[in-house]
This record gives C-alpha cells, structure tokens and sequence, in this order.
C-alpha cells in the first residue's frame, strides 16, 4: 500500500471516530461507505474489515465515556447478549447474499433513517409555546442526565439480535439505528444513548470479528491505518460530545446519514 493511501485511511480513520463517538455510531457508517467508494473494495472485504474498525472506536469511546460516568451497563449488556446470534447470522448472509443490492439495501436505510432523524430535529421546526407563554423546549434529550431508565429484557433481545444482524452484514455497526430507538422509543436522554451504544458496539462488533476473520474478509493493511486514525477521533468525540447538546448531535447524524446514503445511489 503506498503511503498516500495509507495517510488518506489514516485521516479517514479521524474522521469516522471523531463523529462515530459522538453520534454512538462507531464510526463504520464512515469508514465503509469511503472503503467502497473511494477505495473500490469489494463489499464483503469492505464490511469485514469496517466491523474491526467499529470495535477499534467502541473500546476507544467507551474508556472516555465510562469515566463521564455516562454508560447504562445493564442496557448494554441485554443488547450485547442478544446481538452475538445476530451478528453470526449477519455474517452468514454477507457471505451467501452479497450482492449489488448490498448498495442500495445500505443507501436506503441511511437516508430513511437520517430524513427521519432530521425531521424530528430540524433547526427551523417551530417551537412550541405553553400557555404561560413560555417557550417548550423540543429537545428529547430533555430527560436529566442522570436518569438510567431500566429497559425491559423482552424488548432488549430482540433489539440486540438485530443489531447484531446489520452490524455485520452492512459493516457498519447498529448505532446509526439503536441510537435513535433508545432515545424516541424508550426515552432516554441523548449523551446516555451515545455512550451506550459505544458500550453494547465493543461486545457484539467483537463477534462479528472472529466471524469475519473465519471468513478472511479483513483487509489488515486497511485496518491498521484506519484503526490508529479512529483511535485518535474517537477521543477528540468523547471531548467534543461532552460540550454540545443532544439536539445537536442528532442533527449531526440525521444530515451525515442522508448525505452518504444519497452518495451511494450513484455508485
């Protein structure tokens, strides 16, 4: 690999962590998309080794966000446990299904999600206005930060399994769509969906790499590069979500969404 490329993974790699932390997304969402489209990697290789990158961010992330005291363990694991399933059938059917429907099944879901996200927290939507006057605030991260709702157990499996499930077949992770099921679903605030999203990405992604090792869909040069880039933005994220607000965040994610997903309809 020539030490351009080397240095475009490695600031690409920056990139993905920095925003992947922020946003409780890992980062995959970047990183694969710019894998497929700027590096023309198959998608399989392309997924396999975007599922060792997301596990490079998650366990950066979640140091910071564990001493931020921001991570609902219990949440985390539920989904983890129930992801490990998923993310081996997420594998199996990379492995038998890849297809060119792999860019458009992807492309869909990132500008639906992200039209969605940035409709509910659109910077022109307009406020609303109690009867004393005074001016509601529309943000959901209105919850306070110290609230640590306790999920049921029934809901969490099932979420878990298909996280597990898209995270390694699209290489991508589940935190682009857990993170907004966390916070319209189940109410919790913004900064505590994040960061334990981050937390429930280190044990499921982790499945998904052996099972992508198996299969010897890791590109490894790739990784390196990109993974020494994710480290270093993962812990500029974990700095930077801190100071802003959880409105912000979502629209962050819901405008990055739909920008990669419209890019990819014309690959």
């Amino acid at each position: 690999m020539e030490i351009t490329t080397g240095l475009l993974l490695l600031a690409v790699g920056v990139i993905a962590g920095g925003y992947g932390t922020i946003v409780g997304a890992g980062g995959g969402f970047i990183f694969v998309p710019a894998l497929l489209l700027l590096f023309h990697m198959e998608p399989t290789i392309a997924a396999g080794s975007g599922i060792v990158i997301i596990l490079i961010n998650s366990l950066s992330g979640v140091f910071g966000y564990a001493k931020q005291k921001r991570i609902n363990y219990r949440t985390g694991i539920l989904l983890g446990i129930g992801a490990f399933p998923g993310s081996l059938l997420g594998v199996y059917l990379l492995h038998m299904y890849s297809s060119s429907y792999f860019y458009v099944v992807f492309a869909s879901l990132l500008v639906a999600l992200g039209v969605f996200l940035f409709a509910k927290n659109s910077p022109f939507a307009v406020r609303k206005v109690s009867r004393e006057g005074r001016t509601l605030s529309e943000d959901v991260t209105a919850t306070s930060p110290t609230d640590k709702p306790q999920l049921k157990v029934t809901w969490l499996f099932p979420l878990g399994f298909l996280m597990g499930v898209l995270s390694s077949y699209l290489g991508i992770g589940g935190g682009w769509l857990l993170v907004p099921i966390l916070i319209y679903i189940f109410k919790v605030s913004t900064h505590y969906a994040t960061a334990t999203s981050i937390f429930s990405l280190t044990l499921y992604s982790s499945v998904g790499v052996v099972s992508q090792m198996f299969y010897s869909n890791i590109d490894w040069i790739t990784v390196i590069w990109g993974g020494v880039g994710v480290i270093i933005g993962s812990q500029i994220g974990v700095l930077v979500a801190q100071r802003i607000p959880g409105k912000m965040i979502i629209q962050m994610l819901s405008v990055l969404l739909m920008v990669i997903g419209f890019r990819m309809y014309f690959t």
